[in-house]
């Protein structure tokens, strides 16, 4: 098997993907973020079950805006070899149809690749991937600081009762 095409069954398994949009993201975060002020003990230990949860989203909407950079890809040379060579029985079918203008020179072909709504839809449909993927990066973060947020917490407690 060509290794392209392993790698591309691999990534095309869309079980392994998550159907989170970024609003699911930011409730299930807004839901995770509250601190019990009165059970810090079990706050702390929660940590870890937030770290894994998270750090699982982050690994499936990483992998999920690789497999859209790569199928970016396949699509931009399609979309090249269209421009550059005319419909073929396989453009047609996926209803690609040429400027009015008919075939474009070689020196035009990047401006019609940039206005493609093909193209454009896939670059909007990365960079909302990529949000998902900055937000989650930025959600481990935090989690990764709870512990010293618990622990001055713990120790303001500690303080404020005399200890």
């Amino acid at each position: 098997m060509n290794r392209s095409v392993h790698f591309f069954v691999i990534f095309n398994n869309e079980e392994f993907y998550t159907n989170m949009n970024i609003n699911d993201i930011h409730v299930e975060w807004n839901k995770d973020s509250i601190i019990n002020e009165l059970k810090l003990g079990s706050e702390a230990i929660r940590i870890v079950k937030l770290h894994s949860k998270y750090l699982e989203f982050y690994t499936k909407e990483k992998l999920l805006l690789l497999k859209y950079e790569l199928e970016q890809r396949i699509l931009r040379k399609e979309k090249f070899e269209f421009y550059l060579e005319g419909p073929t029985s396989f453009t047609q079918e996926k209803g690609w149809v040429l400027p009015p203008k008919g075939k474009i020179f070689r020196s035009d072909i990047q401006l019609y690749m940039d206005a493609d709504v093909d193209v454009i839809n896939m670059n909007l449909k990365i960079g909302l991937q990529q949000e998902k993927v900055d937000l989650l990066e930025k959600i481990i973060k935090f989690i990764n600081t709870m512990g010293f947020q618990i622990k001055a917490a713990i120790e303001f407690t500690k303080w404020t009762a005399g200890y």
